[in-house]
């Protein structure tokens, strides 16, 4: 069954995140089918917003159209259900981040998707944002010398966030879903460990703060450590933050590096100067970067060639994130 080219095309779970990958592919790929994989049925209406060839309402109905490739992208909590059962007929796989809410049945999947030669890419999409790209670049070049620090911080009011929906009924608010900060904005804890290198141990405390009727945590405090015992990051995130931030500051010998998500900046502070300096500055459209990952899956399928975020890497994210938990319950040090 395997195609080196994408013909049709599955999007398991039509929410917010599906609905934005079909729109993507149905603009700029309109020779591929995309079919729908949404238990509750589409309406019409949705068919024709998001240009979907058919919408079905069961994972039996949705093989029967023999995919080259699936985006997954239903609740954290059922990705690696879904993905297992596309791996075991040869599917390639885009799964929305984070890959799973536990890192129960992630090596199964690993294994299986490398046994099947299937291609498993996991929608860290940050890692295609122009400015996170300049700013991993800028610390390749030694640009402010030995780091000393890094400091990170994620945050937005989490009814803002789709104001389009009940933030009480989103992915975000409900455990049972995969929902809460660490794993809703896990990008943060992939782009240190991508820039940086692989964390080693994790020191945290989270927990609920605010009064937003969820069942999740909505704040945490994490300290990560890398192979360089003297190298610590440190990472704020939330859901009630109401000015919406997210940056990265690498603090180093010769000058700091500031990277702004939000801005989609990098900025430097030389040592000896009195005002930042914008070095990069980017204006993209929102979709830019779905429609680099989109690219860059199609690319691997068509080339048969290992993913640009693996498997193992979406793996190593959920295994901080369940240390962190554990860290802030028994309050100590865990080591990966």
């Amino acid at each position: 069954m395997m195609l080196n080219k994408i013909e049709t095309i599955l999007i398991v779970g039509l929410g917010s995140i599906g609905k934005r990958h079909a729109s993507i592919i149905n603009e700029f790929f309109p020779l591929v089918k995309v079919v729908a994989l949404r238990h509750s049925g589409c309406k019409k209406t949705d068919l024709d917003m998001f240009g979907l060839y058919d919408c079905v309402t069961s994972i039996e109905e949705a093989i029967a159209y023999k995919p080259q490739a699936a985006i997954i992208s239903n609740p954290a909590s059922k990705h690696i259900e879904a993905a297992i059962k596309l791996a075991e007929v040869g599917v390639n796989l885009l799964i929305e981040k984070p890959i799973s809410d536990s890192v129960k049945g992630v090596k199964e999947l690993i294994k299986l998707c490398h046994q099947n030669n299937c291609i498993l890419m996991v929608a860290y999409n940050l890692r295609f944002l122009p400015s996170l790209i300049e700013f991993k670049e800028q610390i390749k070049s030694n640009k402010i010398g030995k780091i000393l620090s890094i400091r990170s911080e994620v945050g937005q009011y989490l009814p803002s966030w789709r104001p389009e929906l009940d933030y009480r009924d989103s992915v975000s608010a409900n455990k049972d879903l995969g929902g809460g900060v660490l794993l809703e904005l896990s990008h943060d804890i992939d782009y240190i460990s991508w820039i940086f290198g692989p964390i080693k141990w994790v020191q945290s405390y989270i927990s609920k703060q605010s009064s937003l009727e969820i069942d999740v945590e909505d704040f945490a405090n994490i300290l990560l450590g890398f192979d360089n015992n003297e190298l610590t990051a440190s990472l704020n995130m939330d859901f009630f933050r109401h000015d919406t931030t997210r940056k990265c500051f690498a603090i180093g010998e010769k000058g700091t590096l500031m990277w702004d998500g939000v801005n989609n900046e990098v900025k430097y502070f030389a040592k000896g100067e009195r005002n930042w300096e914008i070095i990069f500055s980017s204006n993209i459209d929102k979709n830019y970067t779905y429609l680099k990952e989109i690219k860059s899956l199609f690319s691997a399928v068509e080339a048969q060639s290992s993913s640009s975020i693996n498997g193992n890497d979406a793996m190593q994210v959920v295994v901080a994130i369940e240390a962190i938990k554990r860290s802030s319950e028994i309050s100590t040090k865990i080591y990966l």
